[in-house]
């Protein structure tokens, strides 16, 4: 016999309260984000300050973040799969939001890397008990949506994180960002635990065998195709989300003559204009085709193949207002995976293991995408500078965009088997 499943409400009715739950775990996850993204605009100054070269920069922006965050994911989901979603989540956020005003005070590589490994270590806590929240207050029909708009923290984080991140370095210096963004993210943690709990959680059957352990739930997912299909098509994508959306600022200041507040702009409107159009639209399409399992794989292959040629074009144009254009449709096409991916992952076991599973997804997903995509695309910028100089970071992306046509390869490979990966929810 299996255990009984969380109290989710009938098939179609979310929870309670589900809405302003929601909204409370989108505000997390865009200081998440901001807090995490906030680098990359801020990259120049430190630069010219601490005196590190992109391959450096990478290293902070992607496997110093990336190896401890990919790693504790799994552990401290599972612990929250056992104990308290919103307690790991809420103590996660003071421990990350900590340390990204640790930053403002770093002197030297070492010290900036520290604190980005202090950042990692405190969002590892974040994510995974966050998608299986969302999963626990809303039916399977309305659950791709509800993870769209989650994830529109990505988007509208990395955003924000970019608007103010160039405000600060514009008007007073690169560290007050650092400082007034981690302070707020300490001040939110109390409002946030105060309005999420957890829901009942349905006793055991009797009889039924005891939760899984993070092993157990791995050796489940290890069994299905699709699991490693779309964790690879999701971190192959990742690889080029996370590197260009870091490189991409420093990109824009080397090639158009505009400052670091304009550049701030650009890269915001991007991201809100496409990102989050994306994001929705990725949701609200895959709950409608659902009926369909296949479409929660085929959907983010049709958006990946299509935005490379499009993310190619606007690189190469060196009209700003042309590349602005180019830049929103592949912006979203990137993101339109989020929902319907997420929401299979969701699917692939029984609901009391959907934190520990998205972790294991997580952990593939941020070790390849976040640990190889930002160091990778800075150490290919090193090699070309002595050839193409300040162009060095165009010739880098165009590099790399292919691999969006493998990962629309990797998903329409996940399609084939997700129907009887599937786990069906009981009413």
């Amino acid at each position: 016999m299996q255990s009984a499943s969380p109290d989710t409400g009938s098939p179609r009715t979310p929870l309670p309260g589900a809405s302003l739950v929601l909204a409370m775990l989108l505000l997390v996850y865009i200081f998440n984000f901001l807090d995490r993204m906030m680098l990359s605009i801020l990259a120049a100054p430190i630069q010219a300050e601490l005196g590190l070269s992109d391959g450096e920069m990478g290293l902070l922006g992607g496997l110093a973040f990336a190896v401890l965050y990919s790693t504790l994911a799994v552990p401290l989901s599972a612990v929250a799969d056992r104990t308290s979603r919103s307690w790991v989540i809420t103590i996660a956020l003071v421990f990350w939001s900590a340390f990204t005003a640790l930053c403002g005070m770093a002197q030297s590589f070492l010290h900036l890397f520290l604190a980005r490994v202090g950042v990692g270590v405190g969002e590892a806590g974040g994510v995974a008990p966050s998608y299986a929240l969302v999963a626990d207050y809303f039916p399977p029909r309305r659950r791709a949506t509800a993870l769209a708009i989650y994830s529109l923290g990505v988007p509208v984080g990395s955003a924000i994180g970019v608007l103010a991140g160039g405000y600060f370095a514009s008007t007073v210096d690169w560290r007050t960002a650092f400082f007034v963004m981690g302070g707020l993210g300490i001040l939110i943690a109390p409002l946030f635990k105060l309005v999420v709990k957890d829901p009942p959680r349905a006793a055991p059957v009797e009889g039924a065998p005891p939760r899984k352990s993070v092993w157990a739930v791995f050796r489940l997912l290890s069994r299905k195709p699709s699991f490693w299909f779309l964790a690879f098509g999701a971190a192959t994508s990742s690889m080029l989300g996370y590197g260009i959306g870091f490189w991409k600022p420093s990109y824009i200041l080397r090639t158009f003559d505009i400052g670091l507040w304009e550049t701030s702009l650009f890269i915001g409107g991007v991201l809100l204009l496409g990102g989050v159009t994306g994001m929705l639209a990725g949701g609200a399409i895959a709950d409608r085709l659902g009926g369909n399992r296949k479409w929660y794989a085929r959907l983010p292959a049709i958006a990946f193949i299509l935005g490379a040629p499009i993310y190619a074009a606007g690189v190469l144009t060196d009209n700003l207002w042309l590349a602005f254009a180019l830049f929103i449709v592949p912006q979203g096409l990137a993101y339109v995976w989020f929902g319907p991916v997420l929401t299979a992952v969701q699917h692939l076991v029984d609901p009391p293991a959907r934190a520990t599973a998205s972790a294991l997804f997580l952990l593939i997903n941020n070790l390849i995408g976040l640990g190889g995509g930002i160091y990778g695309l800075g150490l290919i910028s090193d090699a070309y500078a002595p050839i193409y100089g300040d162009a060095s970071l165009r010739m880098s992306i165009l590099t790399v965009l292919p691999l969006y046509v493998v990962a629309g390869v990797l998903m329409l490979l996940a399609a084939r088997t997700i129907g009887r990966d599937w786990v069906e929810e009981a009413a």
